[in-house]
């Protein structure tokens, strides 16, 4: 089904035009291991990191190629439901609307940082949606400043999944938004958590960003087509939450 297993390791530090070692970009194919992709305005023989930017215009060539493609990304696309509650916000479309209304990270001048200062479009580190209390250490997407923060990353992101919808229209399956079985012909991108995948591959001298854009590339090569993975059981109260929530693939 997919040609191109894409990992993708984001940051959320400085603005969308910032480069950082923290963005790191694995492309495997069908009979490729993961290779390391530098951004396409790299000159040759050199090195150099991604800005987000560059990520997501990437992501939007991707999918007007016509090669099929999974891209697991490590920031979260939703918020918990009692966000969603507390806006009044009843599907991801207009949650995505909506946030980037107040937290327009993807301008070339934002910072995470700059916007949290006043900002009273957010949550409490006790919120958490029902993907990340299935899992043993995921931490709240309101818990800035600590060790493994998903916050920022996920306040920085969240926009540019905006962006790439609103240019590749139905080309893309986001899922689970789009439903949780992906039909044939559709490119997908999902969230994804590394540290569930990182020690299941030798880090053979790649840096821990690197590493695990790599073995989100590696086990989507392996997993992607599984339909356990795809369509994980759960109650149906909480897919009715995962609908709007979003859900970590591989999560089970």
């Amino acid at each position: 089904m997919f040609e191109k297993f894409i990992g993708i390791d984001y940051s959320g530090s400085g603005t969308p035009l910032t480069r950082t070692p923290g963005l790191q970009v694995y492309l495997a194919t069908t009979d490729r291991l993961p290779r390391r992709l530098n951004p396409p305005s790299t000159p040759p023989g050199r090195n150099r990191n991604w800005c987000r930017k560059e990520v997501a215009e990437w992501l939007i060539e991707q999918a007007n190629s016509d090669k099929l493609f999974i891209a697991g990304l490590d920031f979260s696309f939703s918020l918990p439901l009692s966000y969603f509650q507390r806006y009044g916000l009843t599907n991801w479309d207009d949650f995505l609307a909506d946030f980037v209304e107040h937290w327009p990270t993807d301008r070339d001048d934002a910072t995470v940082e700059g916007l949290r200062r006043g900002n009273a479009r957010t949550g409490t580190s006790d919120e958490f949606r029902v993907t990340e209390r299935w899992t043993s250490s995921a931490k709240s997407n309101f818990q800035f400043d600590v060790q493994g923060q998903v916050a920022k990353s996920t306040h920085a992101g969240i926009p540019w999944l905006h962006r790439i919808r609103q240019a590749v229209g139905k080309k893309v399956h986001f899922w689970p938004f789009d439903g949780w079985k992906v039909r044939q012909g559709k490119s997908v991108i999902a969230e994804v958590f590394p540290s569930m995948l990182r020690r299941r591959y030798p880090a053979e001298g790649r840096t821990v960003d690197q590493h695990d854009a790599y073995a989100v590339a590696r086990w989507l090569r392996r997993r992607s087509l599984n339909d356990r993975y795809l369509d994980p059981a759960m109650t149906e109260r909480d897919r009715e939450a995962a609908n709007l929530e979003g859900w970590i693939m591989g999560v089970m």
